[in-house]
């Protein structure tokens, strides 16, 4: 460790990964110089905290940017606290890999200097992508790609200036924002999405149509499959947007279409860049020199479920690549093998997480993938605090393994343990049966005795033996909204007569057939055999068992439900009864 000391360690960029590696060298070479180069005046913040400060979660910014002892990391901060020096204001312009030299330039005075490294870290970051459509130099379009447009998005609307708002983008960021927009401020939010789901690639139909129905029955005008055309303004200032589909008035527009790599600095040096632009690292966060790191949104990592490389711009991930990188730089051969994509957001009262593949993304890699839906009780069903939730794990037929999982439910800590306890052991390859014995902490105010997570992997269990016909969500919603698509399927609603009646007088008993749970037994005789019978109940548990008992006698003409019309209300369908 001796020959490291006193080494120059530059680190460009200062928001997350940077500041967790300057810290990280610094504590483990305290004779080391460590530099941070930042061209904005606001360093370490928490830009996944954004919307939360919009929305008056956090009331003032300088909280995103303090730490939990409440102390302002800023220029001071870290060099009286930490003893890295920063340079705020201060952009990098060219990187000399043989004199190992960073030249800057001071924003405030346009002089430029030359500063030496013995190692050198880029944190660049990502940078919001602009669709490339007319009106996105109009004042009062915004990207969130930094503090200080939060700051005037926020004064804005507390101004009173802003009393309808469009958000362009369905991904986590636009969701957020515009809850944001809709719940403290009372704003008329518009949210369009290319896409014709929210959170494309990250969760599946199912919770994507959940969480759109949530969103609109708080108010929030949700469209999909649109996408924004035109910005519309009048003397320079935005007065709506043009879509595919329709015009939509508009004070203020957020534009949140996903990130960029910020890579120029490292294409400019000569460093090797993936296909879509980010700087390729090894697991010691290592570039194409191995003088130089790099960590953050400018990067790609490696998929841990399928072995690819995939760009993941998380703050979380951020600092432990950062972590990584400082301790290579201080001369511990540490490693970061890669990540599932976890991911969890609020939005309102409810939450969605998802770690892994969704099965979308697993059929598109090859996988022979499909899915267990559930929908159990998220806690003991005689707590009087009990609600639904819904989970779906992906898998593969072939190998048992489990390639994701997905949940929704409501705000709490739920979703987030059973994601956080999925995602640990997705990222070791774990099969059904390892997450159907997984022992997770168990008291009734807090789960059920069988946890909603071993739950799933009966249920895929049951679906790779094949024990469970399922049908899926998406099927029956097709088939409910056109009767004439499956003329040969029938109905066998197996709840409570008082549930069942509304259907069988809206549909007719020919097509909605209504027979007790535990009357089954006694009265199967009354089904019938020449047609498929889609076994209906709230969760689908039942529904199995009164599959498996058919085919026991004869009668394999029967499909599951998957999720029950737990996810079905949820989901939020026309034809429903009232």
């Amino acid at each position: 460790m001796r020959k490291n000391m006193g080494e120059k360690i530059v680190i460009i960029g200062g928001v997350a990964a940077g500041p967790k590696a300057a810290c990280r060298v610094k504590r483990l070479m305290q004779d080391a110089e460590v530099t941070i180069i930042d061209e904005d005046s606001l360093i370490s913040y928490g830009g996944c905290g954004i919307p939360y400060y919009v929305s008056g979660d956090v009331s003032d910014e300088s909280e995103l940017r303090s730490t939990s002892f409440h102390m302002v990391r800023n220029e001071t901060f870290f060099k009286d606290a930490k003893g890295v020096n920063t340079l705020t204001r201060t952009r990098a312009l060219t990187i000399d890999r043989k004199q190992k030299v960073v030249q800057v330039e001071h924003v405030e005075t346009g002089a430029k200097q030359n500063i030496a490294y013995d190692k050198l870290m880029l944190a660049t970051g990502s940078r919001p992508f602009v669709l490339p459509i007319p009106g996105v130099e109009l004042d009062g379009l915004f990207t969130i790609s930094n503090l200080h447009k939060a700051i005037e998005i926020k004064k804005r609307i507390a101004g009173g200036k802003v009393a309808r708002a469009m958000v362009i983008g369905g991904g986590a960021i636009g969701v957020e924002m515009a809850e944001a927009l809709t719940d403290l401020w009372g704003v008329e939010t518009t949210l369009i999405e290319f896409m014709n789901q929210l959170l494309p690639r990250i969760v599946d139909f199912p919770f994507a149509a959940m969480l759109a129905k949530h969103l609109r029955d708080k108010g929030v005008t949700v469209h999909l499959g649109e996408g924004a055309a035109e910005i519309l303004g009048q003397e320079g200032k935005v007065t709506g947007v043009r879509t595919s589909a329709r015009t939509v008035d508009a004070d203020l527009v957020i534009m949140a279409a996903g990130v960029r790599p910020r890579s120029e600095l490292a294409r400019d040096a000569g460093l090797q860049l993936s296909p879509m632009g980010a700087i390729v690292v090894n697991e010691r966060m290592q570039t194409s020199d191995p003088f130089i790191y790099a960590a953050g949104d400018c990067i790609e990592i490696r998929h841990l479920v399928s072995g690819k490389k995939f760009y993941a711009p998380l703050g979380s991930l951020a600092n432990k690549e950062g972590r990584v990188a400082g301790d290579n730089m201080a001369g511990i051969p540490s490693i970061f093998k890669g990540a599932v994509g976890s991911f969890i957001m609020k939005a309102f009262d409810v939450c969605i997480g998802a770690t892994g593949l969704s099965h979308d993304v697993a059929l598109a890699e090859g996988y022979d993938a499909d899915v267990a839906l559930t929908a159990p009780s998220d806690r003991a069903h005689f707590f009087p605090t009990v609600d639904t939730v819904v989970f779906q794990m992906v898998f593969d037929r072939r190998t048992r393994r489990v390639l994701g999982l997905q949940g929704f439910g409501p705000m709490g800590d739920g979703i987030s343990a059973r994601i956080d306890a999925a995602a640990a052991l997705v990222s070791m390859g774990a099969t059904i049966d390892d997450f159907g014995t997984l022992e997770m902490a168990y008291a009734p105010p807090f789960s059920a005795a069988i946890d909603s997570i071993n739950a799933a992997a009966y249920v895929a269990d049951n679906i790779c033996d094949g024990r469970l016909r399922k049908l899926s969500v998406a099927s029956f919603l097709q088939w409910m909204t056109d009767f004439a698509m499956q003329p040969d399927w029938v109905a066998l609603d197996i709840r409570h007569p008082k549930e069942v009646g509304p259907f069988v007088e809206k549909f007719g008993g020919e097509r909605w057939l209504g027979i007790p749970y535990n009357e089954v037994r006694a009265r199967y005789h009354e089904l019938p055999s020449d047609k498929v019978m889609i076994v209906l109940c709230d969760a689908g548990t039942r529904s199995f068992e009164i599959q498996s008992f058919l085919d026991s006698v004869g009668l394999r003409n029967s499909l599951v439900l998957s999720g029950g019309f737990n996810v079905v209300r949820k989901i939020g369908v026309a034809w429903y009864p009232e």
